[in-house]
C-alpha cells in the first residue's frame, strides 16, 4: 500500500463527509434557509440579498442543500471527483465573501486565509490529481463503453 494512496484517500473521504453532512443536515431540516447568511453578508451585500427574493430564495435553498450534499457523495465514492470539486470551489468562494470583512475574515486570528480557501485548494488538487482514481469509482466508471463513445465525458468525470 502505497502511503500516498492512503493519505490522499482519507483526504477525500473527509472533505466528501464535510460536504455531505452541510449538505444532508440542511436537506433534512424542513426550517433550514440561507436567507440568514445571505441577509448577513459583509461583502457585496447587495449581491447577496438579492438572492432572498421570495421568487429565488427556495431554488437558492435547494441548491445549496442538493450541492453540498451530491458533492459529498460524489467525493466519498470517488466518481467524478473533478466536477464536483470545481462544484465545491464555487460554493466555498460563494460561502467565503459574506464572511470576508477586510482584511479579516470572521475573527482577527488570520488574515483572508479560513477553512473556505484551504478546502478549496484541497478541491483543487483532487481534481488536479484524479483523486477519485485512488480508491474511487472513476477508474471503473471511465473504463465503461459510454465514456469510451464520449470522451469529453471521461475528462469530466476524472
Amino acid at each position: 500500500m502505497n502511503p500516498s494512496n492512503f493519505v490522499l484517500f482519507v483526504l477525500r473521504i473527509t472533505i466528501g463527509w464535510y460536504f455531505f453532512y452541510a449538505g444532508i443536515t440542511k436537506v433534512l431540516n424542513p426550517n433550514w434557509s440561507a436567507a440568514g447568511f445571505l441577509n448577513n453578508a459583509k461583502t457585496f451585500p447587495e449581491f447577496y440579498a438579492w438572492f432572498t427574493q421570495p421568487d429565488i430564495l427556495p431554488w437558492i435553498n435547494m441548491l445549496n442543500e442538493w450541492g453540498l450534499t451530491l458533492v459529498g457523495i460524489a467525493l466519498i465514492l470517488g466518481i467524478g471527483v473533478r466536477i464536483a470539486s470545481i462544484s465545491g470551489i464555487a460554493l466555498l468562494l460563494l460561502y467565503y465573501f459574506p464572511v470576508l470583512q477586510f482584511p479579516y475574515v470572521k475573527t482577527t486570528s488570520y488574515y483572508l486565509v479560513d477553512e473556505h480557501i484551504i478546502i478549496s485548494l484541497l478541491l483543487l488538487y483532487f481534481a488536479a490529481v484524479r483523486a477519485g482514481r485512488t480508491w474511487g469509482l472513476e477508474r471503473w466508471c471511465s473504463n465503461l463503453p459510454l465514456c469510451s463513445r464520449f470522451p469529453m465525458l471521461r475528462a469530466l468525470i476524472g
